[in-house]
């Protein structure tokens, strides 16, 4: 199935390029042929007549993610009718009828600058002639969103691991959504060809409630201590506060409790269960190049020398951070990175692996995908 994404350099794009990707990614595991070919465009790509062209020239379906939600009173008023204009008339001028996913937004419904924008430019997207999804979306948060752009989970995120207070609504709600969430809902309601309106279900929060939740998540993670993951919403929301550790918060040397007797200390504390592993690797070997789209994994070399390499989906710099037995520090895998740990020692490597949950074979979220990329 060919996919157009636009809006692809977006937090709900990237998410959903990272999930379309991730289907890829098990196929090719399997021996099997890609289910999809995605076509990822930012705005850029968007922007350029030919690249726009060549891009929907036999697609299946469009995920129309682009869009303008600041600025002038104009730019807010005029730019999503724009946007979506330029999509129907390419798709026009191809003869091409593509099912189109768009996300809305709830404030579609209010007699704003921005509620018209997004409601007329709906309209104009139904037009198209091939099916369509209104996708209404509430507050999207994740891993990789924007602090102090339009996305109060990751500015309170940034303030905890900053000690900062910003200032809170003492009254003030949100409805939350994760974006592996919607989009999931916007990748199914493509490939089930879902006509009419989609409005997945948020988790309602109150703003208070969501700064206090981060800031104990921080200081508790300060501590080597994890929340109950038991619950998904909660793991999810630390998923989003673990990911703005990295790169430069690992890794995080533990505290050594040494007497006379040797040395004693603590791997991990916390996260309601999980699975904990060791495995020997020999000089020179890789293991892992692989990414999870929600589990929550440590590294800890007990014994030998190692690098430990970790690259966001889709691309990016590859982090390295060497980690040794002599002087343990744990290294906490951000989802939707891939990353792997190599021997570069002369002897055996012992290391130890924590995750939040039980190893399933038949669901493993775990995918293949090599860090070092030629």
């Amino acid at each position: 199935m060919r996919i157009v994404l636009t809006g692809a350099g977006g937090l709900l794009g990237w998410h959903t390029s990272v999930r379309l990707h991730a289907a890829n990614c098990a196929a090719r595991f399997r021996k099997g042929e890609p289910p999809f070919t995605l076509i990822a465009l930012d705005r850029d790509g968007f922007g350029n007549d030919a690249i726009l062209t060549e891009a929907l020239r036999g697609a299946d379906a469009v995920l129309h993610f682009a869009g303008v939600n600041r600025g002038t009173e104009k730019e807010v008023r005029d730019g999503n009718p724009v946007i979506a204009r330029r999509l129907a008339d390419a798709c026009a001028c191809l003869g091409r009828k593509p099912h189109v996913t768009y996300a809305n937004s709830t404030h579609a419904r209010f007699d704003t600058p921005y509620g018209n924008s997004k409601r007329r430019a709906a309209e104009i997207l139904a037009e198209i002639g091939g099916g369509f999804t209104d996708l209404i979306l509430p507050h999207i948060f994740g891993e990789g969103a924007r602090p102090r752009y339009n996305n109060v989970t990751a500015t309170f995120i940034e303030a905890v691991i900053a000690d900062e207070t910003p200032q809170i609504d003492p009254n003030g709600k949100v409805q939350l959504l994760h974006a592996s969430a919607a989009a999931q809902t916007a990748i199914d309601a493509a490939l089930l060809r879902h006509v009419g309106t989609l409005i997945p279900e948020p988790r309602p929060t109150e703003v208070p409630w969501l700064f206090e939740t981060l800031r104990r998540f921080h200081a508790d993670y300060m501590a080597n201590l994890y929340p109950d993951l038991s619950e998904d919403f909660t793991r999810d929301l630390f998923n989003s506060y673990r990911a703005a550790l990295y790169p430069a918060g690992f890794p995080r040397l533990l505290k050594l409790n040494t007497d006379p007797r040797g040395t004693l200390f603590e791997a991990s504390r916390g996260g309601g269960g999980g699975q904990t592993f060791l495995s020997w690797t020999e000089p020179g070997v890789t293991r892992g190049d692989h990414f999870h789209l929600h589990k929550i994994e440590r590294f800890l070399v007990l014994q030998g020398e190692a690098v430990i390499r970790i690259r966001r989906v889709l691309g990016g710099p590859v982090q390295e951070y060497r980690v040794s037995g002599d002087r343990p520090g744990s290294v906490d895998m951000p989802t939707l990175h891939t990353h792997s740990i190599q021997n570069i020692g002369d002897k055996p490597l012992l290391t130890l692996f924590w995750t939040h949950d039980l190893f399933d074979p038949a669901a493993p979220d775990t995918y293949f995908d090599p860090v070092l990329q030629d």
